[in-house]
């Protein structure tokens, strides 16, 4: 099993990544793309990455703003790979 973050972890993550927010044992992030077709694209490619990392986000897709969520159920909060993962979908964003 995971190790879970430490708060000083948590906010060392939030510190150099501001978009992201901290909500009870998550962490997530609000994109707003340019249309809704641009807002499906973008959750296409998420969803292949988080497939091959195996770590799957929770995904929130309202016209062209989509909210990633990330926590690991199985640790019972935040581990490393929800941190690495949001990091991927910064990525991910911004190639699109």
């Amino acid at each position: 099993m995971a190790n879970l973050l430490t708060e000083t972890e948590v906010t060392q993550f939030l510190t150099a990544e501001p978009e992201w927010s901290l909500v009870e044992n998550e962490i997530s992030r609000t994109f707003t793309c340019s249309t809704f077709p641009a807002a499906i694209a973008l959750v296409n490619r998420v969803a292949e990455a988080a497939e091959a990392a195996q770590h799957h986000p929770d995904i929130d897709i309202r016209w062209r703003k989509v909210t990633f969520t990330l926590s690991t159920h199985s640790a019972g909060g935040l581990t490393a790979s929800d941190t690495a993962f949001a990091q991927t979908i910064n990525q991910i964003a911004a190639d699109q």
